[in-house]
């Protein structure tokens, strides 16, 4: 019986070191890059980028209504959609010890990435199931998070009254994407108020073609004169700005097309002197959040 029990011992030291092949003993490395698997009502995965891993899913508990849960750094970030309501409710708090707590440079950084995978692989607007965009947008709203926004929170939205849809400015040349070939559709103003100023004040307000028809190296344009510049500019009176999806809800080109009031808002905070997380911006993030959440795309 001893005799048999250090033979198995033996056996399992010399498979850990790698048996008499010399295996490798290091451990696996993820690759990089999002691994997603889709079902009826289901949708869940994981998604490494850098060392930083996100494992997420998105279920349909009740018809119409989507459970979320991301997992990242020490962290879970939850959701509960009820778009037909009008009504969702989010959260985050510490694995472990199930403590709030809040979002980092680098978590929102990561998130950004997912973000960005999510909109590669998925069907763009009502193309893609329910549970993966309500995924997607969830992940592009914690993407923006400010720290000074507590995760926990309930978001309700209702057209209208929560949200105001701008579909119709995203149209220039008769297009809502491709070049304005110099026939444009301004929505005048986008607005926010900061450390500069109130909503008043001609520094905080932009003129903007809102829509997907033009990027500079990832950024917008603004006229200067009669020259169309590549960057943003500061606080402005009251400049032209078109680009990079301006007034679109979601950071940059999502996969979603919403155009509201709130989102043109938040654009014209975060574009403007401002960072994506500034606190500054935190009054107009809030309000579009219910726009990201629920408000349908425009095409």
């Amino acid at each position: 019986m001893r005799k048999a029990l250090c033979a198995a011992v033996a056996s399992l030291m010399l498979a850990a070191c790698g048996g008499s092949s010399g295996g490798d003993t290091a451990a696996e490395v993820k690759q990089d890059g999002l691994s997603m698997s889709e079902a009826a009502g289901r949708t869940d995965g994981t998604f490494v980028q850098g060392g930083g891993e996100v494992s997420f899913s998105s279920r349909e508990v009740e018809p119409g209504v989507y459970r979320l849960e991301v997992r990242l750094r020490g962290m879970t970030l939850t959701g509960l959609m009820d778009p037909a309501s009008g009504v969702s409710t989010l959260d985050g708090f510490a694995d472990g010890s199930a403590t709030d707590t809040q979002l980092g440079d680098s978590d929102r950084e990561l998130l950004a990435a997912f973000y960005g995978a999510l909109n590669a692989q998925l069907p763009a607007g009502d193309a893609a199931a329910p549970e993966a965009m309500y995924l997607r947008r969830a992940v592009g709203l914690w993407a923006q998070n400010p720290g000074t926004v507590d995760l926990k929170r309930t978001v309700m939205g209702e057209q209208g009254r929560g949200y105001t849809m701008l579909c119709s400015y995203t149209k220039c040349n008769g297009r809502q994407t491709g070049s304005c070939g110099g026939v444009y559709n301004w929505y005048s103003y986008s607005k926010h108020d900061c450390n500069k100023g109130g909503f008043d004040w001609a520094g905080n307000q932009q003129i903007a073609q809102l829509g997907d028809h033009t990027s500079c190296s990832g950024d917008e344009y603004y006229l200067s004169g009669s020259t169309w510049l590549c960057g943003e500019p500061d606080h402005w009176s009251r400049p032209k700005v078109m680009g990079n999806c301006y007034g679109r809800c979601g950071g940059g080109c999502g996969g979603d097309t919403q155009y509201t009031l709130d989102a043109t808002n938040h654009d014209g905070c975060v574009r403007n002197g401002h960072v994506l997380a500034s606190g500054y911006c935190d009054d107009q993030f809030v309000s579009a959040s219910d726009d990201e959440l629920m408000a349908p795309n425009c095409y």
